[in-house]
């Protein structure tokens, strides 16, 4: 099967997408924190809290951090966390 050909528009669409990939993930987790403190069901919370821990390992945040925020599920340390990475990225 030949590989895929993207056409020039496609090429730089998927460039941008990886190139601004850390920033789209650190938004994804920010709406993941506002999801966590609205969820009243523990299984809702629970998927929450599996997505949060996919977007972290995706943004290379180290092992031990990523312990220690899921740990106790406390959304205020995640919060925080999230606060710190938004000014670090900037």
């Amino acid at each position: 099967m030949p590989a895929k050909q993207y056409s020039n528009y496609q090429k730089s669409l998927i460039s941008g997408y990886y190139a601004n990939l850390d920033t789209i993930l650190l938004q994804k987790l920010g709406e993941l924190v506002t999801e966590l403190y609205l969820a009243e069901k523990k299984t809702r919370r629970d998927q929450l809290w599996k997505r949060a821990e996919k977007a972290m390992v995706k943004l290379k945040i180290p092992p031990a951090i990523i312990n220690h925020i899921t740990k106790d599920r406390n959304v205020e340390v995640l919060a925080k966390n999230l606060k710190e990475w938004l000014t670090a990225d900037k």
